[in-house]
């Protein structure tokens, strides 16, 4: 692996189920992996109401952002997945309200289904 590239590690956020890492960061831009509902301590939320579950998704990545010293004004792109388009409204609210005044570029991608039947998964790029 380059040098250059720092991985970004925290148990405040759901540990990496698979070949990945939570982040990277290289050159002051951090990658946050694809964030799942999952609790820091690995437990499932798919059985819970999509507001928990988006919750718990942006949690996630929040504390990922923050592991490497950065804020919610740090992020420069989202991209969130949702599993129907019904869940969108409720969806930005709870991103309003969780970023507070932060606006990054975002994109909300409709998906037919997700990993476990998660109803979201969101990733970014942050500048940190």
């Amino acid at each position: 692996m380059n040098p250059s590239i720092k991985i970004i590690k925290t148990d405040q956020a759901a540990p990496a189920g698979g070949h990945y890492v939570q982040a990277t960061l290289f050159q002051g831009t951090m990658y946050i992996s694809g964030q799942l509902p999952v609790t820091a301590k690995g437990q499932h939320t798919f059985n819970e109401p999509f507001e928990i579950q988006a919750r718990q998704a942006l949690k996630n990545l929040l504390a990922i952002l923050e592991a490497a010293g950065g804020k919610p004004s740090d992020l420069l792109k989202v991209t969130v997945y949702l599993v129907g388009v019904v869940h969108w409204p409720a969806f930005n609210l709870i991103y309003a309200e969780m970023l507070g005044e932060a606006k990054p570029a975002r994109s909300v991608v409709p998906v037919p289904e997700l990993h476990h039947d998660y109803l979201i998964e969101i990733d970014a790029v942050a500048a940190v």
